[in-house]
Formats: C-alpha cells, sequence, structure tokens
C-alpha cells in the first residue's frame, strides 16, 4: 500500500483526505501518462457513485485529463464493475471509478482501473503518488509541471451513457434461464445499482421489489445494502419472497438473502457457485480462491465436497492476482465480492446475483438448501483504530496475546488480527464454538491493544 493508495483506491472523507486537487491531479497525471510514447489521443472512461461528493470529484478529474490532452468518456452513476468492462470492451487507456464503496456518504474514493479492466499496478500507483507529492524530477519532468494541452490537443468530454447500456445488455446475456414467475427483492444501498439492477431483472422476467432505490447524494449505505442485510432479510420475510439480494454502494458486492429471510453471505455464495462449476465440470483445478477471514464452516463444506481451497491476504485485488497466476476462476471474500473470471475482472454484486438465480433455477431448489452445507462457526470482528497499524501488529505483547488464544481455541477455532487495507483500523476476528467465546477471546486481544497505549481514544 502507498502513501495515498491503498488496496482499493484512494480513499478518504471527502474534502479532508481526500480533495478535488487530489482528483484533479491525478487526472492531470493520468492523461501525460497514458501519452507517453504514443501517438493515439488518450482516452479514458470515468463513473462514479451516488454521492454528493461523486460530482465534485468527476469534474476534477475531467478538467484534469482534458487539460493533459486526454479525452473523458463520462458514463455517469454506474457501478464499478461496469467501468471495468467498459475499459476492456472498449479499448480505453484506463478507467476510472468515483465511490467509496460501502464507506458513509462522508468518504470518497478514486479507483484506477487498467487497459485491461484490471486494478491499476503498483508501479504505476507509485508514480501517481509521486506526482501528488511534488517529486516531478523522479518522473523525469523538467518542467515545474506537466504540460498543459492547448488548442486542438485540448481534450474532449463525451457523454457515455451508451457503454453503460451496453454494460446492461452483456448481464442480461449471461443468464441461460429465465426469471419468471421468481419474486425477487433487491436492496440498491441508494447507490450505484439503484437503476441498473431492477433493469437487468425485469428484463429476465423476475417479479422485482426494490427497495432503497432513492439516492440524494446523502444516504448511500446508511443502514441500507449489503452491510446491514438484516433490512433485506425483513423484507424477503414479510413479503414472502422467493429471493433476495443486496449491494453496497458501487454494487462490487453481493450478499443474498434466502426465501425464510436467512442471510447467504460471501462464504454460502462461493460454495453454491463451486458447486456448480463443479457439476459442470468448468471449476478449474478444483480450486476455490478465498481470503483469510473465511469462515472454517466454509472450509469444512469444501473438504466434505472435495473441493480444494487457497488463502489469500483480504482484498479482492489478491484474489484476483492468485486467480491470474493459477488460472483459478472463482474467488471471494464473506463480504460478498465474489470474482468469475469468466466474466468479469472484478467482483461484480449484480452477475453474482444472476449466477445465483441459475443455481436455484437450475438445481430446482430454494436458495436455503444449496447453501446448508456451509454451518457457519460463530465469529465475532473487533476493529479498533489506531495510530500505527504496523506497530500494533507486531507488538511483542500483542503477538504473545494472540498465542495464547490461538492455544485455548486449537483446532475448535481461530483468531486472526489484521491491518484494514482502507482504513487507520486494526481488526481481531475469532471464530470459536460459541459466540460468548468469540467474544472473549476477541476481547482478550483487544484489551491488551488498550492496555499498552496503542488504541486511538
Amino acid at each position: 500500500m502507498g502513501k495515498y493508495f491503498g488496496t482499493d483506491g484512494f480513499r478518504g472523507e471527502a474534502g479532508v483526505t481526500l480533495t478535488s486537487e487530489h482528483a484533479y491531479k491525478i487526472g492531470r497525471f493520468l492523461g501525460w501518462y497514458y501519452a507517453q510514447g504514443g501517438t493515439h489521443k488518450v482516452r479514458a472512461v470515468i463513473g462514479k457513485d451516488t454521492r454528493r461528493s461523486s460530482y465534485m470529484f468527476e469534474y476534477a478529474i475531467v478538467a484534469g485529463l482534458t487539460a493533459s490532452g486526454a479525452d473523458a468518456y463520462m458514463l455517469h452513476v454506474t457501478t464499478t464493475p461496469s467501468v471495468s468492462y467498459a475499459v476492456a470492451g472498449d479499448e480505453f487507456d484506463c478507467g476510472i471509478m468515483i465511490s467509496a464503496s460501502h464507506n458513509p456518504y462522508t468518504d470518497n474514493g478514486i479507483k484506477l482501473v487498467n487497459r485491461k479492466g484490471e486494478k491499476i499496478d503498483d508501479a504505476t500507483i507509485e508514480k501517481i503518488e509521486m506526482y501528488l507529492d511534488g517529486k516531478l524530477g523522479e518522473l523525469g519532468i523538467t518542467t515545474p509541471d506537466i504540460p498543459f494541452a492547448t488548442g486542438a490537443a485540448l481534450g474532449e468530454i463525451i457523454d457515455y451513457a451508451a457503454g453503460r447500456n451496453r454494460y446492461i445488455g452483456y448481464l442480461i446475456s449471461l443468464s441461460q434461464y429465465s426469471f419468471r414467475n421468481f419474486r425477487v427483492g433487491l436492496d440498491c444501498a441508494n447507490g450505484s445499482s439503484w437503476m441498473i439492477a431492477k433493469n437487468v431483472f425485469d428484463a429476465l422476467g423476475a417479479k422485482t421489489y426494490t427497495i432503497n432505490a432513492s439516492p440524494d447524494g446523502l444516504n448511500i449505505n446508511r443502514d441500507v445494502g449489503s452491510t446491514h442485510i438484516e433490512v433485506l432479510a425483513k423484507y424477503v420475510k414479510e413479503n414472502q419472497l422467493d429471493i433476495g439480494f443486496a449491494f453496497d454502494g458501487d454494487a462490487d458486492r453481493c450478499i443474498a438473502v434466502d426465501e425464510r429471510g436467512q442471510i447467504v453471505n460471501g462464504d454460502h455464495i462461493l460454495y453454491v457457485l463451486a458447486m456448480q462449476l463443479k457439476k459442470n465440470g468448468n471449476l478449474v483445478n478444483n480450486t476455490v480462491v478465498t481470503t483469510v477471514m473465511s469462515n472454517m464452516g466454509l472450509y469444512r463444506a469444501l473438504k466434505d465436497a472435495g473441493i480444494r481451497y487457497e488463502q489469500t491476504t483480504v482484498g479482492d485485488r489478491y484474489i484476483y492476482e492468485n486467480m491470474q497466476h493459477t488460472c483459478n476462476c472463482i474467488g471471494g471474500e464473506q463480504s460478498g465480492h465474489i470474482i468469475l473470471s469468466k466474466y468479469a475482472t472484478t467482483g461484480d454484486g449484480i452477475l453474482t446475483a444472476i449466477k445465483l438465480m441459475e443455481a436455484v433455477i437450475r438445481e430446482k431448489l430454494p436458495l436455503s438448501k444449496l447453501a446448508e452445507p456451509v454451518q457457519m462457526l460463530p465469529q465475532v470482528t473487533k476493529n479498533v483504530r489506531v495510530a500505527d497499524k504496523a506497530a500494533v501488529k507486531n507488538h511483542p505483547a500483542v503477538q504473545s496475546s494472540l498465542q495464547s488464544v490461538g492455544e485455548r481455541l486449537g483446532e475448535s477455532g481461530r483468531i486472526l488480527l489484521r491491518e484494514s487495507g482502507t482504513e487507520p483500523v486494526i481488526r481481531v476476528m475469532v471464530e470459536a464454538p460459541t459466540e460468548l467465546q468469540c467474544e472473549e477471546f476477541a476481547g482478550e486481544v483487544v484489551d491488551q491493544i488498550y492496555a499498552l497505549g496503542l488504541a486511538c481514544t
């Protein structure tokens, strides 16, 4: 991780840690950088979520791009995976998504993807950060700043809503079945999916019930969506729906709800989709890619099904990197980031929902039955805000506390301490036979962090 960019882009409080000046400079750099050594006109595609600040950052980035001579194609409000799809399909030099994903509206972020629709590489991120810090000499720039384009060399701004429509058409084309006669609930988190998800499910024939699809710039993720799945669970149960899907602010996540109103999280989803791939002979390497945060219940279910798994550190970029190197075709996180490499280069919540619907229809079974083999162990995660994540993680007393808990858990559970990739937070996660044990063991380590004076008060 760099000074500004974490595992999922440059994210922070809008107007405080992430400013319109940052956005302008990122646009300036990208417009200049992708023009180096080439004779073509640089083309970048930009999408945003529904936060009020997204409009500010959108215009700042576009101003920077065009000032450096690049053409800016504007998707407007759209999902993160649609930007990746547009970049790869229409041969843009790069893509930019303005979103802080599941964070509150006060935050925002800038996510960058390369011409293949993949998250941009660390070497390029390092150069962007040099420019943000004014280290022009290290970039080989001998003038006071990146040269401004002038005259006919100035970039153009192009409305590119057609690109979003093509993405919607692509999603619709992926289903082998009609969703007719299915009553489907969609929680759009007042975010990017607020129009797209309903359009897709309506086109596939579902009787669609949409909630939290009235964004006002300030209500994205507010007690709704995939991070507050209880809202959709209650709605599905009260309205006797067949199934429900909840997305986050930029719709790269999906958490499902079965016909009983029970939560079907990312670990359940990985199992259900992996079983479908295995049955069809399409589970490459007979392997699922998970992160260290996946529940032991998933691993036990995969073992019983004769399916192998690999673990990465937390972050969908690391899952995708594993999949690139190994050709594994499915990976994801408990939070609902699911990557299906045959169809996308990133997590796509709507795509995930479509593939779950296919599994239900193909097997002629409700989602509750398909997910039943994954018996989740109680899991508790406690977040501690700290000034120095590495110092906490490497402190001998913290390590000793972790070791002590791990020895007492034995094979019945586990404890994990990790650094957040997007916040100044240390996460302590415990899985154990009972929730009480989870609370006690996690609390023991958290208390140690506070006792050492390493937590922010």
